[in-house]
């Protein structure tokens, strides 16, 4: 999965389709993200200690990752993305389009010495 949790994305499908916002969490097992904005719903709160008003809340509800795109840096388009590995042997996001590297998903191997 290329999405992570504070990655800027565009939502591709659905009500909110066209919208960019950040993601602010990612449930990997589940295949979910939820998004800053996107998807909102009301959850209606009896009256209590914590919220003694009651009433309605406004809240996030999680959206399928294969519903969103990755905004790549660099071109600014909603991008498919791949991965490869560098020189140095880290492994890095990068951007099908402008082949640009958006993160490292892995750090460089480092080769350790024999005693």
């Amino acid at each position: 999965m290329g999405i992570r949790k504070g990655d800027l994305v565009e939502v591709i499908t659905g009500t909110d389709r066209g919208v960019r916002a950040k993601v602010l969490r990612v449930d990997r097992s589940a295949g979910k993200a939820v998004v800053e904005g996107v998807q909102r719903v009301y959850k209606h709160v009896r009256r209590s200690q914590k919220h003694p008003q009651g009433g309605r809340l406004s809240k996030e509800m999680p959206l399928s990752l294969s519903n969103v795109l990755l905004v790549c840096p660099s071109c600014k388009r909603a991008v498919r993305t791949s991965a490869r590995y560098a020189e140095d042997g880290g492994k890095y996001r990068y951007c099908k389009k402008c082949q640009a590297e958006i993160g490292q998903i892995a750090p460089p191997k480092t080769t350790r010495k024999p005693s």
